[in-house]
């Protein structure tokens, strides 16, 4: 026993260095990169400014035909077309949107300042945990001593609007999006609580929240991860297997989980996967590399199951498809989100910045993820009843499929 815990901690030790290595080779991941490195101070004319993100465009979007189109028509259109910045922001936002990439974008000086205080793993927003379910979008839980507790948001409540915009039919990481924004801005949330429509300002602010809480239930450990953006989700992740190691099976829990650095889940990966590739990212004209897990003797064998739904997604994804490919774990729950693409945080002259896709993430089989989602093995949707209840029905199924598991390998 004292052997096998000499080496558990010897891995941990060397899974740490190497995600510190990756966490400073991936530079092209957003919020891996300092945000100090990502201003550029120049000043420039408007025209200049379009022609530096025309140009950038053209050399570094992942998709070299640029969705089949002669890239030098947005040159000629704007030549001598831009008078000030409102004209720059405009046509470039345009000619992003000509490629069909939602995640490729410009950012005016107020705004690319707004999203680089939320960089380097500082979580700003609310505090409530929501889920989207028949077009609605229900609090599902308030944390403790948050601008939403204060206000008295309540489990159950229907988000109607997000600073007045209608949120029907959108997907739980997309209202998330609009909840979320730097620390002391207000949103305004406007809600529906028993045929009564309320509305309620509420000032953003950094939420103190550990990224993984862990639990036991009799044999049956239960992780979840809330989010991967966390520089210490790796060291409470290894707490998190500490406090559930004498469990038989485990449940790791990554519904509503939305992303955030790759390399935290390929540290996690890595801890149930001995040796091999854990994910393929595609560069411009098709350019492979791999990451392969860091080969060791000992790893995490018991039982797993893996909870997800709609609002999992990118690094939750990532590790969710590798443990799926490696048949490591099942999936219980619902059709992830679909982001499967790698952005990079360009700075631009006058203090702004280009969002640009610049890759696409594989799972280990070769999947191409975006769009698509990766279905559950076994499929457990939530109806709005479930959700005004304090039962959670995945994780109940995720615990009797868990048991049997258990029990059969022990037959």
């Amino acid at each position: 026993m004292k052997k096998q815990v000499v080496i558990f901690i010897l891995l941990v030790l060397m899974l740490l260095i190497f995600n510190n290595i990756l966490m400073n080779r991936l530079a092209t991941t957003p919020n891996i990169i300092d945000s100090t490195e990502l201003l550029d101070t120049r000043q420039v004319n408007s025209q200049k400014l379009f022609d530096s993100a025309w140009s950038i465009v053209e050399s570094n979007f992942y998709d070299s035909k640029l969705n089949g189109q002669n890239w030098k028509r947005w040159q000629k259109h704007y030549q001598g077309r831009i008078k000030n910045d409102a004209d720059a922001n405009i046509a470039i936002n345009t000619m992003l949107e000509s490629l069909d990439d939602p995640y490729s974008r410009y950012l005016d000086k107020k705004n690319y300042a707004e999203q680089n205080t939320s960089i380097n793993s500082k979580i700003t927003g609310i505090g409530v945990n929501i889920s989207s379910t028949g077009g609605k979008t229900y609090v599902v839980s308030v944390i403790e001593n948050t601008p939403a507790y204060f206000a008295q948001l309540k489990n159950g409540d229907i988000i109607l609007r997000v600073n007045g915009k209608n949120i029907s039919g959108m997907k739980t990481s997309e209202v998330a999006d609009l909840v979320r924004g730097p620390e002391d801005t207000i949103v305004k949330i406007t809600i529906l609580r028993k045929n009564k429509v309320i509305t309620k300002n509420i000032k953003r602010a950094e939420i103190k929240i550990k990224t993984v809480k862990s639990s036991v239930d009799k044999n049956i450990g239960y992780i979840q991860i809330l989010t991967f953006i966390g520089t210490t989700t790796p060291n409470e992740f290894v707490d998190a297997l500490t406090n559930t190691n004498k469990t038989e099976g485990l449940i790791i829990d990554l519904r509503g989980n939305t992303g955030g650095l790759l390399p935290n889940a390929i540290f996690i990966a890595n801890m149930f996967i001995k040796d091999g590739n854990l994910v393929s990212i595609v560069g411009r004209s098709g350019y492979k590399k791999n990451i392969y897990a860091q080969s060791t003797d000992y790893v995490i064998d018991k039982p797993m199951l893996v909870l997800v739904d709609g609002g999992s997604a990118s690094a939750s994804e990532i590790l969710s498809g590798a443990l799926k490919d490696y048949h490591r774990a099942k999936l219980v729950g619902t059709k992830t989100f679909g982001k499967g693409m790698v952005q990079k945080i360009i700075p631009m002259p006058n203090e702004t910045g280009l969002n640009l896709t610049i890759a696409k993430y594989l799972t280990p089989l070769g999947h191409d993820i975006n769009k698509k989602g990766i279905v559950p093995d076994i499929e457990v949707r939530l109806s709005e009843k479930d959700l005004f209840s304090k039962k959670d029905i995945q994780l109940d199924k995720a615990k009797t499929i868990l048991t049997q598991i258990i029990q059969e390998e022990k037959n």
